[in-house]
């Protein structure tokens, strides 16, 4: 179908996201620690985000929460429980 494509978002996990674009937080899997770390920082399903960097050397990803403008460093093993939908740009 025609414009299908426009309508369908991509779901992937934090660390296979692309910086630079806005991301909405689809699911976080993992704990009830994962969970209550990621609401303590301001982070929430549905939430609007971007990576700001990812950093060298197999470090953190810095990651901003475009509603509220809080910027933190998420850890990968963390990164890779929070799955996001790519809302701009063909990723």
């Amino acid at each position: 179908m025609p414009g299908m494509d426009s309508i369908i978002k991509k779901s992937v996990n934090l660390m296979d996201a692309p910086p630079g674009h806005r991301l909405k937080i689809a699911d976080i899997s993992g704990g009830e620690t994962v969970h209550r770390r990621l609401l303590a920082i301001g982070f929430h399903k549905g939430d609007v985000v971007e990576l700001d960097a990812l950093a060298i050397m197999r470090g953190p990803l810095l990651l901003r929460n475009v509603s509220c403008g809080t910027r933190v460093a998420i850890g990968r093993g963390v990164a890779r429980k929070i799955t996001v939908e790519v809302l701009d740009g063909d990723a």
